[in-house]
């Protein structure tokens, strides 16, 4: 079986740790160990029970307490239909691994998380690409998506909110892609890692795998509760699809372990408390950002909705990939080069791993800028 290497994951592995500043991180700012437990109030007791636990394999699917959890995030699930899984990729590579078969046709949006259009490529789908663009606020075009699907279809793959773009797609518009997809008795997988990160306060979007009977959702603690340490992640959809996931997860996962189940159990009982935190550090960064866009005439955007990237544009004459590279060995900034997905005149920035960080990255790219055209 052969596969694409994998873009972005190659950069970030080749590239991060040269970095001084880096604003291409998608976290939002990592939590310690220290600073989850003291969420809970309880630091001294949760501690002791952690050396206490047996390091056994643990809950095969997932102890029920965090399954249990995991179901307040949605509207309409129970602990049965969910699995925990060794993160949201690893969620998104078991989901894709249940669904595709060779020979089946598969439409995904992109740019997005290079797993949703390689994996099934490898498992011998034929892929096709449903663009996201600018003037359409990087939402899919639902024509177009008509026209795509009338050939027929098995598989349609989002991401929401978008990573590289930060767009959003409200209820509505995913309430049309599940119209589109039940035309064709078609399953819809969404790479929901960002969900809950929006910037409009008061802005509540929902869930695929509640919108959608054949919709199945992942989900992670990396990014939304700054956890990415953790290896913790799930995915959710209908019950029997979450048995078969189960069974075909034999093969890659026995369990998720019990201490990392514990600490996953304590983020969620302290949800509001890290979302508190993490919605703060979104909606400065991104004002931060969004003033110095509007301070450099050779960067453009569209401005993200949610998440913790944007996709910058700009207008130099010079490749991505030479742009990051020669902006990481003069000034110690870390961008994602749009080559990375196939798109040039574009950066993929992070922007939530702390205001300073960005300050600091932000200030040095405008430097490099203006070196570049003295």
């Amino acid at each position: 079986m052969k596969i694409r290497p994998f873009g972005v994951e190659e950069w970030m592995n080749r590239w991060e740790t040269l970095a001084a500043n880096n604003i291409a991180e998608t976290c939002v700012d990592s939590l310690t160990l220290y600073e989850l437990l003291d969420f809970s109030g309880r630091k001294e007791e949760i501690l002791a029970g952690l050396m206490e636990t047996r390091l056994t394999y643990g809950d095969i699917t997932g102890s029920r307490r965090l399954r249990e959890l995991i179901t307040g995030l949605y509207d309409r699930r129970d602990p049965d239909s969910v699995l925990v899984m060794n993160g949201g990729s690893a969620a998104n590579f078991l989901a894709l691994f249940t669904l595709v078969n060779p020979g089946d046709r598969v439409i995904s949006v992109w740019p997005t998380y290079q797993q949703m259009t390689s994996i099934p490529e490898a498992f011998g789908a034929q892929v096709d690409i449903l663009p996201l663009r600018p003037e359409n606020s990087w939402l899919p075009d639902l024509d177009e998506l008509r026209q795509m699907a009338r050939g027929g279809v098995n598989l349609i793959c989002i991401n929401n909110p978008n990573n590289p773009t930060g767009s959003l797609m409200e209820t509505s518009l995913l309430e049309e892609i599940a119209v589109v997809a039940r035309e064709h008795d078609a399953w819809i997988l969404c790479d929901e890692a960002y969900r809950g990160l929006v910037h409009e306060p008061g802005v509540k979007v929902a869930s695929m795998s509640d919108v959608y009977e054949k919709g199945v959702s992942t989900g992670s603690f990396s990014k939304v509760f700054s956890l990415a340490g953790l290896r913790s992640g799930w995915m959710t959809g209908p019950k029997e699809f979450i048995a078969e996931a189960f069974s075909r997860r034999d093969y890659t996962t026995i369990s998720c372990g019990p201490l990392i189940d514990a600490l996953a159990v304590v983020a969620l009982e302290n949800r509001e408390k890290i979302m508190e935190r993490n919605l703060k550090i979104i909606r400065d960064s991104v004002a931060i950002l969004g003033e110095w866009v509007d301070s450099e005439k050779h960067i453009n955007w569209v401005r993200p909705k949610a998440g913790t990237t944007a996709f910058l544009g700009y207008d130099l004459d010079i490749p991505s990939d030479e742009f990051c590279i020669d902006l990481l060995g003069t000034t110690g900034t870390f961008l994602l080069p749009g080559k990375c997905f196939g798109i040039e005149k574009r950066l993929r920035i992070g922007y939530a791993y702390g205001t300073e960080t960005l300050k600091k990255g932000l200030e040095s790219v405008s430097g490099w800028l203006r070196g570049r055209n003295s």
